[in-house]
């Protein structure tokens, strides 16, 4: 039975499938859940002597997340680290176009789904403490002008309040819980977004600026804070959230 697991949502593409490389790289052993059972399995294939076993499961759906946390205590011994990093951006609409069950799906998948993998999640990591890192947004926290973006940025300010309320309950266990604020990265969610730009076209604001000096950010410059929280070097940081957009949001 392997102890000190690493728990990674969301581990298939993006943010989540750089953090597992980088983890895999240090050979640590991984839980990873996603939808896509492919990207993971290519994850696991590209690591054979890794510890790595992955669960296709919607972090939404309390019954699934169940199941696989049970998988985990059944399979280890203790959780070293919960990376909840799975979202959606769901639907961009306009507030008066928001059809109730769009709005609920970001919402179930984004707070709900985090919530959910850290209330399973806290059993196996109360006897030896470690660390949570929750994915949040600059959208809903240091940005409001992306209109169409209410359900999103709304489900990732809350991510923020939900993470520092757990920081200070989980406190009692030694579980550090902090809260990453990623800008513009390139990753492939907007594959997964899905725009009603007629409802919207008239309700931007445009910003007059020239262009950032700095790109956008790469899911391997996260993964690297990511880690960083993950180990002693951040044993003193509980309920922080870490922006990373090169500034950008400070225009």
């Amino acid at each position: 039975m392997a102890e000190n697991v690493a728990i990674i949502t969301g581990a298939a593409a993006g943010i989540g499938r750089a953090t597992a490389i980088a983890l895999a790289e240090k050979e640590t052993p991984l839980a990873l859940i996603d939808q896509n059972k492919e990207k993971m399995l290519a994850i696991k294939k590209q690591y054979p002597h890794v510890d790595i076993s992955i669960y296709q499961a919607d972090i939404g759906d309390a019954r699934q997340q169940e199941i696989v946390f049970r998988d985990i205590s059944a399979n280890h011994a203790s959780i070293s680290f919960l990376f909840a990093n799975a979202g959606i951006n769901g639907t961009f609409t306009s507030i008066e176009e928001f059809s109730p069950e769009d709005w609920d799906k970001t919402i179930q998948t984004n707070l709900t789904g985090t919530f959910l993998s850290i209330k399973y999640a806290i059993p196996l990591m109360k006897q030896k403490g470690g660390s949570i890192v929750i994915t949040s947004s600059v959208n809903g926290t240091r940005v409001f002008s992306n209109v169409g973006m209410s359900a999103y940025s709304s489900s990732k300010a809350a991510l923020v309040a939900f993470g520092k309320m757990a920081a200070l309950e989980l406190s009692h266990y030694h579980i550090r819980v902090n809260i990453l604020l990623p800008g513009a990265i390139q990753t492939d969610i907007d594959e997964r977004t899905y725009r009603h730009d007629e409802t919207l076209k008239d309700l931007e604001f445009n910003k007059k600026t020239k262009p950032f000096p700095t790109p956008a950010g790469t899911p391997e410059q996260v993964a690297e804070t990511v880690l960083f929280l993950a180990s002693d070097a951040s044993k003193h940081i509980s309920g922080t959230e870490i922006i990373i957009d090169a500034a950008q949001t400070l225009v």
